[in-house]
């Protein structure tokens, strides 16, 4: 290939890379991932929530279950540990989901007392759970795996998604080793440009 072509190549891919309509993110901005799929599972309180009745808010999403002993509890504290941080906006423009992957054991009962033991303020958290096939269904649409072991865990992707006000799914963590000031700056960034449309 000669460096004429070398030259039309990079100009081809650089076209592609920026589909018309679309302008280049501003440094420092979150990337847009597409829209966050969809669901309606049962809260703790045994009330029907759906993704969609959270529209114009920030909302965290994540895959827990009760009776994990190790890195589901880590994850719930850590998310625990950011509804100060947030003020009044927390329930009012940010809410978080804690999704079960373990929706045979997690009722809605044995939910709400996980998240009281851990600090939830459940004025903007939901711990939801449903029919194997609903949880199942969404798992697999937000990339999470889980299986249950012989033993009776579950092993799990630890995944968690940031959804804008829009709907839109803005970023997502693997693992529980992430940085909760980046999440919550994260958070703070989409408050803003809500705000500002």
């Amino acid at each position: 290939m000669n460096r004429r072509q070398r030259l039309a190549l990079v100009a081809a891919m650089a076209v592609l890379a920026f589909p018309l309509g679309q302008a280049a993110a501003k440094p420092g901005a979150l990337p847009t991932m597409g829209p966050a799929p969809g669901f309606t599972l049962t809260a703790q309180d045994e009330r029907r929530l759906s993704l969609s009745d959270l529209r114009g808010k920030v909302v965290v999403l994540t895959f827990i279950y009760t009776t994990c002993t190790d890195t589901c509890p880590l994850l719930t504290a850590k998310l625990a540990s950011l509804q100060s941080g947030l003020g009044p906006d927390f329930g009012r423009r940010v809410f978080f989901v804690s999704v079960t992957v373990d929706p045979e054991r997690d009722t809605p009962a044995r939910l709400k007392s996980y998240g009281a033991a851990h600090g939830a303020k459940f004025e903007g958290w939901a711990f939801v759970t449903g029919a194997e096939s609903e949880i199942r269904e969404v798992a697999r649409r937000y990339g999470v795996y889980y299986k249950k072991t012989p033993r009776g865990d579950v092993d799990h992707t630890f995944l968690t998604s940031v959804i804008d006000p829009r709907g839109v799914l803005r970023v997502q963590y693997m693992g529980t080793r992430f940085d909760p000031a980046e999440l919550l700056g994260d958070v703070r960034a989409l408050l803003g440009g809500a705000a500002a449309r």
